[in-house]
């Protein structure tokens, strides 16, 4: 990329409480910008693709669903599509359904990470509404790749820990409200790039090769630390680079600590549902039995079915208080 021009690749994270930030943004982007606009909004694998067509009626630049293949224009907003990554390769847009990268496709990390080897100092990122911490190791990517951040002031958004976590990252982030940041995206495009441009980080190359093309599961990095993934119950193996610390598996999945809690937590609910039904299934099967019994006189049978009974009443109470207690603090992170 010529590095005499601004920074003309813009890349957006959003997620929950992100939708109205993101308009916000749009609406203040003037036509005939400088730079390309990528976009990354957590989503449901089932939702439809209407963010594209919400932000293309909300500001005069053309926004559309990201193409795998499709070149990457500037003066043009593409957004990523649900259940797919959207990732930076060779100047042109990757759709990839590789594994979920922390517990989201498509995922912030995963374009920030791959616009900043593609882009390097040409590059500026935004972190707007959302929780835990996904984009938070792109911008800090970006950033040691000469590009600029900056993130919607946690203050005003409806959900502070994604911006918290990239301002983190990032100690020079440039912390706006939403209604600034799409002049400091203008500015960026406008103003010759600044940053230096490192030599390109080989390992990191080497993991978002397996989101380019399909690859069979192999040993990750780092040392085995005896917990599983929670997508698919494989071992889990620990990796620390330039500060950062995540967990990631032989399939591919990867986890901050934060989203890993949060993911644990999922797990944990679940399987406790999972035992409510059993234990309430088990329960009415019991006060069957106890009924057949007592019409037919078996009392020894009797008292060992209500003991039973007993029991099995006893924990799913238990069960029931351990699961209305879960709530923020023990899926961990931030808001």
């Amino acid at each position: 990329m010529d590095s005499d021009r601004g920074r003309d690749l813009v890349v957006v994270a959003a997620s929950a409480g992100g939708v109205e930030p993101l308009r916000a943004l749009v609406s203040r982007l003037p036509p005939g910008l400088r730079a390309a606009v990528l976009v990354v909004l957590h989503v449901s694998a089932s939702a439809g693709s209407a963010l594209a067509g919400i932000l293309d009626r909300s500001g005069p630049l053309k926004a559309m669903p990201a193409e795998d293949g499709a070149p990457i224009a500037p003066g043009e907003i593409r957004v990523a599509v649900p259940d797919h990554h959207l990732l930076v390769h060779g100047g042109r847009q990757h759709l990839s359904r590789g594994p979920r990268y922390n517990g989201h496709r498509p995922a912030a990390d995963l374009l920030f990470m791959s616009a900043a080897l593609y882009g390097g100092p040409r590059v500026s990122g935004i972190v707007l509404s959302g929780t835990l911490d996904d984009g938070a190791r792109g911008c800090a990517v970006i950033e040691r790749h000469g590009g600029a951040v900056a993130v919607q002031d946690p203050r005003k958004s409806d959900f502070a820990g994604m911006p918290q976590a990239a301002a983190k990252a990032v100690e020079r982030a440039h912390i706006l409200d939403v209604t600034r940041l799409a002049d400091w995206a203008v500015d960026q495009s406008l103003t010759p790039a600044s940053g230096e441009e490192t030599t390109p980080d080989e390992e990191l190359r080497r993991e978002l090769s397996r989101y380019l093309s399909p690859r069979l599961p192999d040993t990750p990095s780092g040392e085995l630390t005896g917990f599983t993934c929670p997508e698919c119950n494989g071992p889990l193996y620990e990796q620390r680079a330039m500060r950062e610390q995540r967990y990631a598996c032989r399939v591919g999945h990867s986890w901050s600590p934060d989203t890993m809690v949060s993911s644990q937590a999922d797990v944990v609910e679940r399987a406790l549902w999972v035992a409510i039904l059993r234990l309430e299934e088990r329960h009415r099967l019991l006060e069957r039995m106890i009924g057949a019994a007592a019409g037919q006189g078996h009392r020894m049978s009797l008292a060992r079915l209500a003991e039973q009974a007993r029991e099995t009443r006893e924990a799913l109470e238990t069960i029931r208080a351990l699961q209305a207690t879960l709530g923020g603090a023990w899926r961990g992170g931030q808001a």
